[in-house]
């Protein structure tokens, strides 16, 4: 019998955020400072760069970002027990609702005001996006980067060539399906970049509307009954 999911762990909800995780990269690195705010490493890498070079005062600024990635995975880690007794939406549902609603914010902000402000509020709701979505139908699965995709694909590749194993080319494909939505979100993104300016980002809350659409209808219709139910992964 096949294995029912919870709304938060279907593969279609993952590439929805996958989708607009690529325009959030986009979005920054063409309008707000030329750097990517899905993930950490590159600021970890500046500050290493920046302390090594004697610039002491630009390497401390990167534990700014460091610091909203590192408080936006805390908060999703305590949220969901507390809004569980609301009963009314997962988790996963609000925080979809939530990026929704910091990214229409971020439109308003001119591309005057400081780059910083708008980088540490992407920063911070990414890093809740990957700390909560972790599960896609049982494939572990990174919603805001693409580097284990990249491997995993590789991998489901080659044991199908060298074993035949259909599971793993499966596993392989479902990870190119997160890549291949990243990279349409940066196209499209980057295109509204170039007539929207910083209103751009609107554009990634269509994937994210729909994904809240998907969420709160397992909430209410199918999830109601496994509202204490955990997400695979966590």
């Amino acid at each position: 019998m096949k294995k029912e999911y919870l709304a938060c762990e279907r593969r279609e909800v993952f590439i929805l955020l996958m989708f607009a995780a690529g325009m959030m990269g986009a979005y920054t690195f063409i309008l707000r400072g030329g750097v990517f705010c899905n993930a950490q490493t590159a600021n970890f890498v500046m500050m290493g760069v920046s302390l090594g070079t004697g610039k002491f005062s630009q390497g401390l600024y990167y534990l700014i970002p460091i610091t909203a990635y590192f408080a936006g995975m805390i908060l999703s880690e305590l949220l969901p027990n507390p809004v569980k007794r609301i009963h009314l939406f997962r988790w996963d549902t609000y925080l979809v609702a939530f990026e929704i609603f910091v990214l229409f914010i971020v439109g308003w902000i001119p591309l005057t005001v400081n780059h910083h402000v708008v980088q540490v509020m992407i920063n911070f709701i990414a890093s809740m996006q990957y700390n909560t979505f972790r599960q896609a139908e049982s494939i572990p699965m990174a919603t805001t980067f693409c580097t284990n995709h990249l491997r995993q694909t590789g991998l489901g590749l080659i044991h199908y060539i060298k074993k035949r194993d259909i599971k793993a080319l499966s596993k392989g494909l479902a990870h190119l399906s997160m890549l291949l939505s990243f990279l349409a979100g940066g196209i499209v993104e980057a295109a509204a970049c170039l007539w929207l300016q910083e209103r751009a980002i609107w554009i990634a809350l269509l994937p994210l509307l729909v994904t809240f659409i998907l969420l709160a209808c397992g909430d209410i219709k199918e999830d109601h009954r496994d509202f204490q139910k955990i997400p695979s992964g966590h």
